[in-house]
């Protein structure tokens, strides 16, 4: 089998519909849109959606739900990706920044209990920026680190 005799199966492919070619083709004259109407005219139609004028569906649901503010500049940090930490190095938002565990635009941060920490920590806040849950806190603990904030 060469490439010049590839083709698809029959029935596969199916021509296009022509319209207004014809009584002939069953297609002819109104091309298939019937008599009169805002359907039948060109650039006719109604938008996706609309329902003849009744209150649409979507705009009959209850609205729910909003985004926070605060979620935009917040961010959590897992216990587990400090260990990209060396062992005594002071952990600040600065340096969270750095080793790209949040984004540039994150103000605050917290740090909460998910994973184990291998290492010893000295975690330092400023103006509270850098929180810390209480089993995350336990946790840095039992490892002799810090937390001052």
């Amino acid at each position: 089998m060469l490439l010049n005799e590839l083709s698809p199966a029959n029935g596969a492919k199916k021509d296009k519909k022509r319209v207004g070619r014809g009584i002939g083709s069953g297609l002819g004259k109104t091309a298939g849109r019937g008599h009169k109407g805002q359907k039948s005219r060109s650039g006719g139609g109604v938008r996706a959606g609309f329902e003849g004028g009744q209150m649409s569906y979507k705009q009959r649901l209850p609205k729910f739900g909003f985004t926070s503010r605060k979620q935009l500049t917040h961010e959590e940090i897992r216990l587990g990706e400090l260990n990209s930490f060396n062992d005594n190095d002071e952990v600040t938002i600065d340096t969270l920044r750095a080793k790209n565990l949040i984004k540039v635009n994150t103000k605050t941060a917290k740090i909460v209990l998910s994973g184990e920490i291998n290492i010893k920590l000295a975690i330092k806040s400023q103006d509270s920026n850098l929180r810390i849950t209480k089993g995350a806190l336990s946790a840095i603990e039992a490892k002799s680190g810090s937390y001052e904030g």
